[in-house]
């Protein structure tokens, strides 16, 4: 099963209800899928004359209390920003798909991620954001949909899945099982008829006097709690890691290869793999900051991320960058030779044992397999470990000025 397949029939075990969408690749799998699945479900799918109509059509059936989503690929997604707004201002929950493919303009149908920007900042008009998963692989893109639905309606907001092309066409093996799933407010809000209760009005259009602005607190207050409750990201090797790479999606699955190559040769480096984009890992960056790592923000853009990954580190460590644009994939080996050009140009030290838990500040004179004349292993706790980085510093940032290409 491909992945966008994948995504699709692990919507339909999470209950989405209805279904609408125009088609476009790279994510034409999806709408294939969802028109026959949906009809033996016996539930609602509508391909729609746009995507404007889409996501006005998703707006409608989430109003009514319904799970619903849309996917469309970066293009059709810029058509539908107007219908993010409108979810937000109304805080109504949906599921969105993004297959990411190149840009900007119609660009091609190859793998990309410089929607990110789009899809972590809002994308349409007005003080609002959305939850983003990044999965990496075809069995967390199916992982991620319930994911999806439930901070959906968790929060009464849009959840968007953004992937690009590669993983909506990689096929891989996938397990569908049934998990737990969490406790969700009623939703005493939607439109069912108003017998026997008050009123329902959804909408997002407020014009009394100082109602919007305390209309927009309250939105603010709530992704402040989304920022403290759902960040989620995958630490893989930090531990004793001086370079720490930060990706996401396919890219971090390309990132999580060149790591384990470059462990073999020594090389002390880790990853960190945000799985929310929005709300986006910054306290556990900051975290591995503070104990004076060089961080290398890899993407399939000319440097989106980047920015978050700055203003996490804030200072106190260099960030450097390398990426792809317009459906460029990077590989193992350019990775592994963008790694090797940082530690040769940073005096980055290697470590002695890669797969050791433990290392010491000096070699253990009673090792057999140390070599003769060999310098000793840099501590990486506390402030022995601060005072053998600090010959390092300087270079490190006289490098992260020029940056790397």
């Amino acid at each position: 099963m491909c992945g966008n397949e994948a995504m699709a029939e692990a919507a339909i075990r999470a209950g989405c209800d209805a279904y609408f969408g125009y088609p476009i690749t790279p994510q034409n799998e999806i709408s294939a899928y969802m028109a026959q699945r949906m009809a033996e479900e016996g539930r609602v799918f509508i391909q729609s004359e746009s995507e404007l109509a889409a996501i006005n059509m998703v707006f409608g059936a989430s109003a009514t209390g319904k799970r619903s989503m849309t996917s469309s690929s970066s293009p059709g997604i810029s058509l539908m920003q107007e219908g993010f707004s409108y979810l937000a201002g109304a805080e109504l929950p949906a599921v969105v798909i993004n297959v990411m493919r190149g840009g900007p303009g119609l660009g091609n149908i190859s793998p990309a991620q410089g929607d990110y920007f789009q899809a972590t900042r809002g994308g349409g008009h007005g003080d609002y954001k959305t939850i983003v998963l990044g999965p990496s692989s075809v069995q967390e893109m199916a992982d991620c949909m319930p994911l999806a639905f439930d901070l959906a309606d968790q929060y009464r907001m849009t959840a968007m899945i953004l992937v690009d092309g590669l993983l909506g066409q990689m096929m891989e093996p996938l397990t569908l099982e049934p998990k737990p799933r969490p406790k969700l407010p009623p939703k005493d809000w939607a439109l069912t008829g108003r017998k026997g209760r008050e009123q329902n009005i959804v909408r997002s259009l407020w014009l009394g006097e100082g109602v919007l602005e305390k209309h927009n607190e309250k939105l603010q207050a709530k992704y402040r709690e989304i920022q403290e409750k759902e960040v989620r990201c995958e630490l893989y090797r930090i531990e004793d890691a001086e370079i720490v790479i930060v990706a996401y999606g396919i890219v971090a699955r390309i990132a999580r290869a060149a790591v384990d190559r470059a462990r073999e040769d020594g090389i002390p480096i880790g990853l960190i793999r945000p799985i929310t984009l929005w709300p986006f890992p910054s306290h556990q960056i900051r975290q591995a900051a503070e104990e004076f790592r060089v961080f290398l923000t890899m993407e399939m853009s000319s440097g989106q991320m980047l920015e978050d990954v700055k203003l996490a580190v804030a200072g106190k460590a260099p960030v450097l960058f390398h990426g792809r644009m317009g459906g460029g994939l990077p590989t193992v080996d350019e990775v592994l030779g963008k790694i090797r050009e940082l530690t040769l140009r940073t005096g980055t030290p290697k470590i002695r044992n890669p797969k050791s838990e433990t290392i010491s500040n000096d070699p253990n004179p009673n090792d057999q397999n140390a070599e003769a004349g060999s310098e000793p292993v840099m501590s990486l706790r506390g402030a022995q470990r601060r005072s053998n980085l600090d010959p390092m510093r300087g270079r490190l940032l006289r490098f992260a000025r020029n940056d790397m290409s």
